[in-house]
């Protein structure tokens, strides 16, 4: 069984994207990512699928499988897992030269409870912040990374939906890398399940 993990870049006051609905705080980065890069090349080494919505696979597609990506450390793992995209609108997804992505048209939640029960590794979420909303609200995240960039932009979208049950978070790892980026790995909650170690009236 699969673990759907969420991995976000957000400012240092909270937001996955801006007021557009755009993020390009990672444009404002002053030196390089390489500390950075190298962690996510190992890290995918863990991970099996992506599932991104429509508007972060356009982006993707448009850089990763091309030629553009020649020189980025985590072009090949990342070209290698398998891909899901959801959309209702795509009739298909195609990914450079290489095998197309899935399009799932029907039930999100649906789709990636199957997803994750024919997985192995993790399954990894990227951008996308409607259809994340949609996964933490139905309780089928199980970790999230958030990779808190040294940039305040004020207001914006953040990663969490509002009005859903509490999520708690278990800090497992806090780290730092080169151009000031801090990665905050946690897992993932609802207020409503028990704790580990505790029964559900709080026994000891």
């Amino acid at each position: 069984m699969g673990q759907l993990i969420v991995q976000e870049f957000v400012t240092a006051d909270g937001f996955a994207a801006d007021a557009n609905n755009e993020f390009t705080a990672y444009e404002m980065l002053e030196g390089g990512t390489a500390e950075f890069d190298r962690s996510q090349v190992a890290w995918l080494d863990t991970v099996d699928a992506m599932v991104l919505g429509a508007a972060t696979y356009r982006m993707f597609a448009e850089f990763w499988p091309t030629p553009a990506s020649d020189g980025e450390v985590i072009a090949p793992a990342l070209n290698a897992l398998r891909r899901f995209v959801f959309s209702r609108t795509l009739k298909s997804a195609p990914w450079g030269g290489l095998p197309e992505a899935t399009v799932e048209s029907g039930d999100a939640v649906e789709a990636i409870r199957r997803i994750k029960s024919e997985t192995v590794g993790s399954v990894v979420l990227w951008g996308s912040l409607t259809l994340g909303e949609a996964f933490f609200k139905a309780g089928e995240v199980d970790g999230v990374r958030l990779v808190v960039m040294p940039v305040a932009i004020g207001a914006g979208r953040g990663l969490f939906p509002a009005g859903q049950d509490p999520a708690l978070l278990r800090l497992l790892s806090a780290t730092t890398y080169d151009a000031g980026l801090v990665e905050l790995e946690y897992s993932v909650r609802t207020a409503g399940a028990t704790a580990p170690g505790r029964g559900a009236a709080g026994g000891s």
